[in-house]
Parts: C-alpha cells; structure tokens; sequence
C-alpha cells in the first residue's frame, strides 16, 4: 500500500493503548498519520504497541497526559468510566483542534467541557469485535462506524475512516446507548449464547472444544443467510416451520433445574423467531399454539 499523508490533520495523540487503541494506531500509521504520542495505564501496553507500530513514538502514562505536545487530533480509546478522567486532565492543556472518543455507548456530550474550551468534540466507534489489535487494524476496512459529534468533529471522523477504507454513518446523539445496547446483541450476546450453545453440546457428551467446532459452521452459514436475505427470510430450522412437536421435546430436555436460565433463553428468543416466521407467513394458529406452549 503506498502511504499518502492526509490533508488537516497529520499528528495524533491516542489515550488508551488497549485492542482499540492500537488497533487505531496500527490503521491510521499504515495509512499515512502520525502517530505522535501514545498514553495509557500500563506501560507493557504501551511498549507492545510501540513495538508494533515499529516508528518512532512518544510514550506517556496517564497521569503525564498534559505533558504531550499539541496535535492536530486527540483519540480517546480508554473505557467508558475512564473518560471522564481523561477530559479533566486535557482540559489543562491548550485546546487541540478536535477530540474524539471512541466509545459506542457515550456521546460528544462527555466532552462538553473541552468544547467549552474551543475544542472540536466528536465520536467515532467501529462496528467491529476487536479482540486482537492487529487483526482489528485489517478489519478496518470495509467496516462501518459510527461518528457523530459537532460538525467539525465529524467531518474529520468522516475523513478518517474513509482514509481506513470503511463506510461512516451517523446518529442522534441520545441514541448512542440504544445504538451500542443493539451492538451489543449483534456481538457481545451472540458470544453469549454461542456460549450457552456449547454448554447444552457438553452435556450431550461432547467436549467443550468438539461443541465450538461442530456449532461453528452453523453459525457461519447463518451469517450467510443474513448477509443475502431479511431476519424473517433467513430463519430456518423449528420455529421457522412452525414444529410444535419438536419445541415440546425441546422444553423437555431443557426441563432439568441446571438448565433453567437456558430454558429462559429458549423461551424468549423462541417468541421473537415466531414473531419472524409470522412475517414470513407462518399459519397464525400455528403461531398461536407455539406461542401459548412457550408461556406455560
């Protein structure tokens, strides 16, 4: 890839060297910026992600973090209960040009004190499972994020993750915590109930590691199925023909005490797949049958 460095903003300071934040740093080092300075809690982070970044980089611990030089873009990609703290020690330095925060739950609104100061305040957060960062810097691309913030702060967000070879869109403001709540069931609870999936298999008889690869293609071509047809086109398996039969076996196997809040589960998202295959035309007797069956 031949680097080009961006017009407006060249250097960047980047609070927080976890998953994310390195990640960040890796993708927007690869594509031109400068990564000037990088702080965090812990210096193994730090070093790693120097290491990776394999140019020369500033390194600060947090509490230094108003002993960095000005730059043209701030990052924050610490935890959300960390944020606060973070603004309280930039608010001592000479306004940047704009901050960002990459939180899914949080609004520019926890960088109103910064704006007060001239600050351009925004966020951008990735619609991505970033477990390892460098894995996450290549999944930038073709990635979608959300950015939303003044005016300024958005257009340089924008820019950003166009340069990262993604697609950006934007939401209220005061729909980022149902806006995260709904990333966290498209990610962090299917893990979940991937989870929950592979406990109901060992008690089958397999183990723990033969349950992940048996379900993993299942998953895998549900993905698929998504990824070409609506939920309520997508769907297969039970609820989807409307199996009365087949959920009473079900229910019973998941009557044992251990399996309760698996029972739960099952229960619950057994509404909402009828919900789906009514829209898909399933014979509402039959929804209303399963349905009272699921309440009992």
């Amino acid at each position: 890839m031949t680097k080009r460095i961006p017009s407006r903003v060249q250097t960047i300071a980047i609070i927080g060297a976890g998953r994310l934040g390195t990640a960040l740093a890796l993708g927007l080092s690869e594509r031109g910026y400068q990564i000037q300075t990088l702080i965090g809690r812990r210096v193994s982070n730090l070093k790693r992600a120097a290491a990776l970044l394999d140019v020369p980089v500033q390194l600060l611990a947090v509490k230094d973090t108003d002993k960095f030089g000005v730059t043209d873009l701030v990052i924050v990609a610490t935890p959300d209960d960390a944020i606060t703290a973070v603004v309280n020690r930039l608010s001592r330095l000479k306004a940047a040009s704009t901050v960002l925060h990459t939180s899914g739950a949080l609004s520019s609104e926890v960088l109103s004190r910064l704006a007060a100061q001239g600050w351009a305040v925004g966020s951008i957060h990735p619609l991505l499972s970033v477990s390892d960062p460098v894995v996450g810097a290549r999944s930038f691309k073709g990635a979608f994020w959300c950015v939303e913030g003044g005016r300024q702060a958005v257009g340089i967000s924008r820019r950003l993750v166009r340069d990262l070879e993604g697609y950006s869109f934007s939401i209220k403001s005061t729909a980022k915590p149902l806006y995260h709540a709904a990333a966290v069931m498209t990610s962090g609870n299917v893990v979940a109930l991937f989870d929950v999936a592979i406990e109901m298999l060992t008690k089958c008889g397999l183990k723990r590691s033969e349950a992940r690869r048996v379900l993993l293609p299942l998953l895998e071509s549900t993905v698929t199925n998504l990824t070409i047809k609506v939920p309520s086109k997508a769907m297969t398996g039970t609820f989807a023909r409307g199996d009365l039969a087949t959920v009473e076996r079900h229910l019973n196997a998941l009557s044992p005490k251990d399996l309760t809040d698996t029972r739960t589960l099952y229960r619950l998202l057994g509404e909402r797949a009828l919900t789906l295959a009514a829209d898909n035309g399933l014979d509402r007797e039959v929804v209303r049958r399963i349905r009272a069956r699921l309440a009992r």
